[in-house]
């Protein structure tokens, strides 16, 4: 299991306890240090089965300054990926590999169901 996380995000912390709490061995990857590629986010997509836009970090400080909300439905695909590769800070976190999953975000029940 990989765990992408930006260390000072509240919401990565939480759910890094609940990983602890349940002993489930992880590898830990600082999302902005080590920033996903091009590559790594479309496998990602495609086993998720999520649209592209659930991988974008909607709620954070760049994603508005950016004025992403109104710009990404004007890109196509490939585009959105370079975007999202080319800063860490725009990548919805934590986000969870394991095995066939990719799980966006820290949804306790999804966490429960998916990582039993």
């Amino acid at each position: 299991m990989v765990f992408l996380e930006y260390p000072r995000c509240a919401t990565c912390r939480k759910a890094k306890k609940w990983l602890d709490a349940r002993q489930k061995v992880y590898t830990d990857r600082h999302i902005v240090q080590e920033n996903p590629t091009v590559e790594e986010l479309k496998e990602w997509q495609q086993k998720s089965g999520l649209p592209l836009k659930k991988f974008f970090n909607t709620s954070g400080q760049l994603y508005k300054q950016m004025n992403l909300k109104e710009k990404l439905a004007g890109m196509n695909e490939d585009e959105q990926l370079e975007l999202l590769a080319s800063n860490g800070m725009l990548v919805k976190r934590p986000l969870v590999l394991y095995g066939n999953i990719v799980l966006t975000g820290f949804k306790e029940e999804e966490w429960e169901e998916k990582l039993k």
